[in-house]
């Protein structure tokens, strides 16, 4: 009789996805349902912001404070331009999560999805956001490199002889 080999088989994972995707997943935290969302987009950078009821005013950015994760006080200054235009915005606990980009871009997608997510829980704000420029998308992004050339705009040097 012939033998056969059995493979050993490794445990499945339940849902197919490594443990640390299911983990980033979970976005509500102890003080439960957020009161409304809104998304920021600047240049590649993309920040998905939650407000919650009943807070302190506490900004937290990937789970850390905002003072800490934004290491340039131009890109704190950015983010805490919601809260100064309109008054009682301290009321809320804002949870955001931002991926892509660099420092800066993070903090003016930040400063959108703040932005926004305070219009969707009040539309009476959006005069007041409209004229300090917080709903306005500023859509500059990294030019293309072209062929033939050595950077987007900058040409090779010109050789004469």
């Amino acid at each position: 009789m012939a033998q056969v080999k059995t493979a050993k088989v490794s445990p499945k994972v339940e849902s197919g996805r490594p443990k640390s995707a299911e983990a980033s997943k979970k976005t509500t935290t102890k003080r439960g349902a957020p009161l409304a969302h809104g998304v920021g987009r600047r240049k590649s950078s993309v920040a998905r912001v939650w407000l919650h009821r009943g807070g302190k005013g506490s900004v937290l950015v990937n789970g850390r404070a905002y003072q800490t994760y934004f290491t340039t006080d131009l890109a704190r200054a950015d983010v805490a331009v919601p809260f100064k235009v309109i008054p009682g915005a301290e009321a809320f606990d804002v949870e955001v999560n931002v991926y892509g980009g660099g420092v800066n871009s993070q903090a003016g997608a930040v400063r959108l999805g703040i932005a926004r997510a305070l219009l969707a829980n009040n539309e009476s704000l959006r005069s007041a956001l409209r004229e300090h420029d917080l709903l306005t998308v500023d859509a500059r992004v990294k030019e293309r490199k072209k062929y033939g050339q050595k950077a987007a705009r900058r040409k090779f040097q010109f050789v004469k002889r």
